[in-house]
């Protein structure tokens, strides 16, 4: 080499070191002039991906999400190793190698912006993205790079690549609300990550690129050639071999869009627990992935949402068809996509699908659904029985032909229905409810803390395969609206709510939010406070017409007893079962106002909401369905107060308790307060078996017999440390007489529709108001406390021969009747200050002979009547012998 040539080299290399040394320090400076602004990379370690809010039930299944974000973050040992190739060979695959910064990448976009003149790719590696994700924006500028640049390589430091892959996969934001792989895998799949196949892991890994424009559902075309791309990368870098190369590149594109799937419709629950969760944390609810636990029990919800919907449809059918609910006009149907646009904007209401009329015969529709079939409707199914509505109290004459009301264009709502076709060939066993319910029974024997209404194990076996055929009928949805809400009596553990017929037709809550006067269900808390002031079930108070003139009743308030009729003087027992109205203005009277709202106030009812005049005593405040299942559950269990609640507590993302709910609890083996006895419910009680309160009993000389009845169950004692014991709403005497009048309520009373459910421990009240406008049953049995209401938004009348028994109480017998499906009855334990004699049924006074058996305190045992051989030993009413299984129960109305 000549010298001439080796000076050119040395100053050749001179320029490189000048030039290298200028960049380090021009790199130095933007190093120095960015690194203050710099957040903390340590801040990774702990950081809290925006997780959406999750409602679920007691029995975890899921009922609401809230959240802008949909995610679902997983560890990097949850992610499929094959879908991990997938992602590197389409975004980074020297990740493993470089150490957060890929200079052939960033060579190739600073050739391709010089080539071009515009920024093509930004030469990113995993973790500069995982840079720009957490911590930068996505604006195309240089400074925003080179604080990317510097970001990669302090993560590159402090975190390891598993570390930074797993926040890559749960934050890259990959189209249709949903963050991270697993989220994504949701929306497009309705499945799993681990559950896809390697063409659809490929279909995963090519969209964050692109969200938008190698979405496969927006555009399928675009994303097969990425997908089909990243599937060649990963042949290449040897990730798949052949053969799994050619069958995946030949998969069809299968992304579909995938709705959240809740796993139980209870949407007023889902708000009710949404609130409280924003109450409890605020607006971060939405975004830290709290996972709130309710307390309810999903088959009971899900069969309370069921007899709702069919008592209103059932009320509805009895009072005529209201017509279609829309007229379209006839050239719409020639425009099908126009056509299945409109249907896809009505939404199904209670299971109803909503369809158009396409043609009408006289015995015949066919009906357009919104999945483009169509479907017929015969005659029998709904159309015979079609009687057009006039009024809520009358219809008109029975349909002949479809033609007379219907016709195309018409909108009309129509329900499916499954029949089931199986061949039975020899003798197979089948699981049947009994073989269910014993098991039920035995569990909830041997278990400390058992759920009662879980659902029990399914018994094996190898039915054949039905064939299932379906048919649709004509239906409407219900006008009137109505509500149920069903309460754990031993510590007010909401366990089932519906608010209305479908909340997608109205969020409002009537369980919550509507207050309505509850007619004579209201009656127990007034015959309650009698009976702790010292009157008995066997007292008597004449039922006569009375009236009113006082300047707080506005007017003259002539009330009166359903049907107008008066039985004279009745015993307590009788005038509540047969919810007599002159009776209970006459007992209020006597007891007075304050100390019987002083009194009801101790059952949990707000005494400023509580009218200050003797029709309180006929039901005439508003409350709410839960005001008054509260005041019942204290019926049910033994008299103790609790307070109806819905969270039972709140998880982190992490699955940490957040919030404990800890509510009133009965505890029936705590010392009462004040008191050094165990309670009533430490022993072995009696009860009456052959004879009950109020029944005829035998001649003179025979006692009832005793009977060994199961106590109320008390929760695990662990839960009741550090929980707060229940207070009493009465005294376990006055709520084992309430009680007892309140089961011949169902046995010989307003509720004798109950009588089908052939329980003995069940017990409630019907209530119905002047109209009638609302119609209600409260009841319970030792297990749960519910209550039922219909009637109109707008304060309209029901119709005629609507009372709570016709309109509320079928509603309550449906669900309770699957509720206690399979439990053994209960009854309360009797206090051992409770005894029971032999009264004349006229005057309620002990009797020697004949008479009937009633139950007392035992210091408050009515007086001996005298012998008189010539007087009439019962009533009509109770005169042995008399059939009434044949005879309509009483209504009440005020």
């Amino acid at each position: 080499m000549t010298v001439k040539a080796r000076n050119r080299l040395l100053a050749l290399l001179w320029l490189c070191l000048a030039g290298a040394a200028g960049a380090a320090m021009v790199f130095a400076s933007i190093y120095l002039y960015l690194k203050p602004g710099l957040p903390s990379v340590e801040s990774l370690r702990d950081i809290r991906l925006q997780t959406p809010l999750r409602v679920y039930s007691q029995d975890m299944k899921l009922i609401g999400e809230f959240g802008e974000k949909r995610r679902n973050p997983i560890t990097i040992e949850q992610t499929p190793e094959p879908f991990i190739k997938a992602i590197l060979a389409a975004e980074d695959a020297s990740f493993y190698s470089h150490s957060g910064v890929s200079i052939k990448g960033l060579m190739r976009a600073a050739s391709q912006l010089v080539q071009t003149g515009s920024i093509q790719s930004g030469g990113s590696t995993l973790t500069m993205q995982v840079a720009r994700n957490f911590f930068l924006s996505r604006e195309q500028r240089f400074i925003r790079k080179f604080n990317e640049i510097l970001l990669s390589l302090q993560i590159e430091r402090e975190l390891s690549k598993d570390e930074i892959l797993e926040l890559y996969i749960n934050k890259i934001f990959l189209g249709n609300r949903a963050y991270g792989f697993q989220a994504a895998a949701h929306v497009y799949y309705g499945r799993d990550i681990k559950d896809l196949s390697m063409a659809q892991w490929a279909m995963m890994a090519g969209l964050p690129k692109a969200p938008s424009t190698f979405n496969p559902i927006a555009n399928p075309t675009r994303a097969l050639v990425r997908r089909n791309w990243i599937l060649k990368r990963m042949l290449d870098l040897g990730y798949i071999d052949q053969d799994e190369y050619k069958h995946s590149i030949t998969a069809p594109v299968t992304a579909s869009y995938h709705s959240r799937d809740l796993d139980l419709d209870a949407p007023y629950i889902a708000e009710m627990a949404r609130k409280e969760a924003v109450e409890l944390f605020g607006d971060s609810a939405y975004t830290d992935g709290y996972q709130v636990i309710t307390t309810v029990n999903s088959r009971l919800q899900d069969q309370a949402r069921r007899a709702l919907q069919h008592g209103l449809e059932t009320y509805d059918s009895r009072h005529g068809y209201r017509g279609p609910e829309q007229r379209l006009p006839p050239e719409l149907l020639h425009d099908s996509d126009q056509l299945i646009d409109l249907l896809n904007e009505i939404p199904v209401l209670g299971g109803l699908e909503p369809g158009v009329v396409t043609a009408v015969e006289p015995k015949l529709l066919q009906v357009q659904l919104r999945d483009r079939r169509v479907v017929e409707v015969p005659w029998e199914n709904g159309l015979d029985s079609i009687r057009p509505y006039i009024t809520e109290s009358s219809r008109g004459p029975r349909l002949q032909s479809a033609e007379k009301m219907f016709a195309p264009g018409d909108v009309v709502r129509l329900r499916r229905i499954e029949i089931k076709h199986t061949e039975v060939i020899g003798s197979q066993d089948k699981p049947t409810s009994a073989g269910g319910a014993t098991q039920l029974a035995s569990a909830f024997e041997d278990t400390p803390n058992p759920d009662p209404f879980a659902e029990p194990e399914e018994v094996s076996s190898s039915p054949l395969e039905p064939q299932i055929t379906e048919e649709w009928e004509l239906t409407q949805v219900p006008s009137a609206q109505g509500a149920l809400v069903s309460i754990d009596p031993q510590d007010g553990a909401i366990r089932a709510l519906v608010g209305g017929y479908d909340f997608r037709q109205s969020h409002f809550n009537r369980v919550t939010q509507a207050a309505r006067q509850p007619g004579s269900s209201f009656k127990p808390f007034i015959y309650a406070s009698a009976i702790e002031r010292g009157y008995t079930a066997a007292s008597v108070i004449n039922d006569a017409p009375i009236i009113f003139e006082e300047t707080n009743l506005q007017d003259v308030w002539r009330p009166e007893n359903d049907g107008g009729t008066f039985l004279g003087p009745t015993r307590l027992r009788m005038a509540l079962y047969k919810s007599r109205n002159m009776v209970s203005i006459r007992l209020l009277q006597a007891l007075g106002l304050d100390y019987a709202l002083g009194f009801v106030e101790g059952f949990g009812f707000d005494r400023s909401k509580l009218a200050r005049n003797l029709t309180i005593a006929l039901g005439s405040s508003a409350l709410t369905p839960l005001e008054m299942v509260r005041g019942y559950a204290a019926f049910a269990n033994g008299g103790y107060r609790v307070e109806p609640y819905l969270v039972d507590r709140v998880l982190d993302v992490n699955g940490e308790t957040l919030y404990q709910a800890l509510p009133l609890t009965v505890c029936n083996d705590c010392p009462e307060p004040g008191s050094e006895s165990q309670g009533f419910n430490n022993q072995e009680p009696l009860n009456l078996a052959a004879i009950q309160p109020g029944e005829e009993g035998p001649d003179q000389g025979k006692e009832p017999p005793e009977l060994k009845v199961l106590p109320v169950g008390p929760l695990d004692s662990s839960k009741l440390q550090a929980r707060p014991l229940a207070p009493r709403a009465m005294t376990p005497e006055t709520a084992y007489i309430m009680d007892s009048i309140l089961k011949d309520v169902i046995k010989k009373g307003t509720g004798r529709r109950a009588l089908a459910m052939k329980r003995g421990d069940i017990a409630g009240k019907t209530g119905t108001t002047n109209g009638p406008r609302d119609a209600w049953f409260s009841g319970y049995s030792p297990y749960l406390a519910t209550s039922a209401w219909v009637g109109f938004d707008s304060y309209g009348e029901l119709g005629k021969n609507e009372y709570g028994g016709s309109a509320a109480l079928p509603i309550w017998i449906d669900f309770m009747s699957t509720a206690l499906e399979g439990l053994p009855e209960r009854h309360l334990p009797q206090p051992d200050s409770i005894t029971t004699v032999r009264i004349n049924p006229k005057n309620g006074l002990r009797t020697s002979y004949g008479g009937m058996f009633e139950i007392f305190r035992t210091n408050r045992v009515p007086g001996r009547e005298a012998y008189n051989p010539y007087r009439s030993r019962y009533s009509d009413d109770e005169m042995p012998g008399r059939d009434r299984s044949s005879e309509p129960p009483p209504e009440e109305l005020f």
